[in-house]
């Protein structure tokens, strides 16, 4: 891949990941918000603006590192500060607030979808910026449900994991949370192995992104 072919992929999957990463964090504040916490508002973090929510390693340079050697371009943005303890309802809030990330993933993502399917059927072919936008709402389909589903998954310190410890207590929670210990190697295992062509994620992941590579197709038939 050279320099040209590196930026025009820049250009056409940095607004999905950006829009992507920053909603996911700011309904992760929002939410908190609803349940007492304005941890994220005062930490100035309860805003679209990208340059508060930006996380080099995770929004700039795996990204890009995904981008030259051809992995696919994802990444995440700083989590939202978040203090549980003052949440009207604390099992109720963790719960929410955790799911809130992932469930802003899964609407941006069919709202896309939605989008694909009106600019494809409505936009003149012949319009320059036909195919690039296209492929802009498509990549945000798939990138939208990608981190819908990785952030389910309940392993700390993923989103799924402390939806999971809302509804445990005592040992069991603790035992539970200690994992979060071996989050680094198992992260680097699961990696290496999807490097290898072991499709160690498969079953938990294609089902959500078949379903959201469908979306498109589904609303080009309704308006068709």
């Amino acid at each position: 891949m050279d320099i040209q072919e590196i930026l025009f992929k820049i250009l056409q999957c940095a607004p999905g990941l950006l829009l992507a990463v920053i909603v996911h964090e700011y309904a992760h504040g929002y939410v908190a918000k609803l349940f007492g916490d304005d941890t994220a508002e005062r930490d100035g973090r309860l805003t679209f603006n990208p340059a508060v929510h930006i996380d080099m390693m995770g929004t700039v340079v795996f990204p890009l590192i995904g981008v030259i050697f051809g992995w696919g371009v994802i990444g995440w943005a700083k989590p939202v500060p978040v203090t549980p303890r003052n949440f009207k309802n604390v099992r109720k809030g963790i719960f929410w607030v955790s799911f809130a990330g992932p469930l802003s993933n899964f609407i941006l993502g069919t709202i896309s979808g939605i989008l694909f399917a009106v600019l494809a059927t409505f936009l003149p072919k012949d319009f320059s910026l036909y195919a690039p936008l296209l492929y802009m709402l498509q990549y945000s389909v798939f990138i939208n449900f990608l981190l819908g589903a990785f952030n389910l998954i309940p392993f700390p310190p993923l989103d799924g994991s402390r939806m999971v410890a809302s509804f445990l207590k005592g040992e069991a929670l603790h035992k539970y949370e200690s994992l979060a210990q071996y989050a680094p190697m198992v992260i680097l295992l699961v990696f290496g192995l999807s490097m290898m062509g072991i499709p160690t994620l498969h079953y938990v992941l294609t089902p959500f992104l078949e379903f959201g590579q469908n979306l498109p197709l589904y609303f080009l038939r309704i308006l068709g």
